[in-house]
């Protein structure tokens, strides 16, 4: 391996497949510390209901951008292009290996290719569409990203009503795509990607999510999303997991009925992080469980890039 050679191994996949306890062992091997992309992860009042790394696994190797927002802040992809990037020129003095893991495609693909900034907003134009989403719903914006951009909408989270919202936005703004403004020339980078794709057959895989949301539900779930109640308007509480409770909290849902509903809607987030990752021929896909297959992997590549 050239001592001149920075890379960045890349352990993504779908929610719930493993990537953190792999993450660890690929970390403690190449004595790398670990950045999170996980965009779920970045709110510190957030731990239960999205899996965050527990204080031991913390305390094992070093983790960047776990925790590190509260709910009440905004937090964008082009702020976390940033932060990722001063972390890993600190990481690289003294490390020629990071690691970067996660599951959000876009913000992999932020840091990793870099991102076009995106128009100022026109306030006008924004408050036209809150208040569609007011009136109308949120399927009325659907409909529309879906004539306007029809690849980002066969990606994006569609429940996710500012994200949506935010897509229109810049399509009507620009007369653009919103995919185009994530798919621009790649910038230079300093270091090297090596991408490791994780994934299950989809049995197994919807097996563990759903032992994973009965673990989350004993472990305190309900009393951390109680506690979020005041806060419950951030986008950042918009996600899976905390949507439903909330219902159950407001006597829409029954505790069982949110329940198989976050089981559901967690099944279905995977499948669409996996359809999300499926147009890049650059991952290298492999069982979480083939430890020594993937260490060997990154090796190999190491060597031939070099």
């Amino acid at each position: 391996m050239s001592v001149s050679s920075k890379y960045l191994i890349v352990l993504l996949g779908p929610t719930g497949v493993g990537k953190s306890e792999l993450s660890l062992k690929v970390a403690k091997h190449f004595s790398s510390p670990i950045v999170s992309f996980d965009s779920r992860q970045f709110y510190r009042e957030m731990r239960i209901g999205t899996a965050s790394p527990s204080e031991n696994e913390l305390s094992q190797v070093k983790h960047y951008l776990v925790g590190h927002k509260s709910v009440t802040e905004r937090y964008s992809c082009g702020m976390f292009e940033l932060d990722a990037l001063a972390i890993l020129k600190k990481i690289y003095v003294n490390h020629n290996i990071a690691i970067l893991v996660g599951g959000s495609g876009l913000y992999m693909d932020a840091l990793l290719k870099g991102i076009d900034d995106f128009p100022t907003p026109d306030p006008e134009l924004r408050k036209s569409l809150q208040q569609q989403l007011k009136t109308e719903g949120l399927e009325s914006l659907r409909q529309q990203l879906k004539l306007l951009d029809p690849q980002y909408y066969n990606h994006v989270d569609l429940n996710n009503s500012q994200r949506v919202l935010k897509a229109v936005e810049v399509c009507l703004q620009t007369g653009k795509t919103y995919s185009s403004f994530l798919t621009a020339p790649q910038k230079e980078r300093p270091f090297i990607p090596i991408k490791i794709g994780l994934n299950r057959n989809r049995n197994d895989l919807y097996e563990r999510i759903n032992k994973r949301v009965d673990r989350m539900i004993e472990q305190g779930l309900i009393d951390e999303v109680k506690q979020l109640v005041p806060f419950k308007h951030y986008n950042a509480l918009n996600t899976v997991g905390y949507k439903e409770v909330f219902q159950y909290l407001n006597g829409e849902l029954t505790l069982e009925q949110a329940v198989e509903l976050i089981k559901r809607n967690t099944r279905r987030y995977a499948k669409r992080q996996l359809t999300w990752w499926s147009r890049d021929n650059e991952i290298a896909w492999f069982n979480p469980d083939s430890y020594t297959n993937i260490i060997e992997y990154i090796e190999q590549k190491c060597k031939t890039i070099d």
